[in-house]
């Protein structure tokens, strides 16, 4: 049996077969999570306007301000996927 830094081959293949599943998966979900942001910041969109017309302009800000930090949240998950080399 192969032995690597005390660790058997097979074993260490395992885990490096592990790593880049874990690492796919990220990929996915940070896709997954980009995609859904976008959706919701969309829709939010609408009740700010919705609100509006209700003249509740403060609910109105306060949706305003959650999509903004929905749309920052889209744009950190989007450097990071790039940074697993995703698109």
């Amino acid at each position: 049996m192969l032995i690597v830094d005390n660790m058997p081959l097979k074993s260490l293949q395992r885990a490096s077969r592990v790593v880049k599943d874990e690492r796919n998966k990220l990929k996915v979900l940070l896709s997954y999570w980009i995609e859904h942001n976008r959706e919701h910041s969309s829709e939010f969109a609408e009740w700010v306007e919705k609100a509006k017309t209700m003249g509740e302009e403060e609910v109105a800000r306060d949706i305003q301000q959650a999509m903004q930090h929905m749309d920052k949240a889209g744009a950190i998950f989007s450097k990071s996927l790039k940074k697993l080399g995703g698109k």
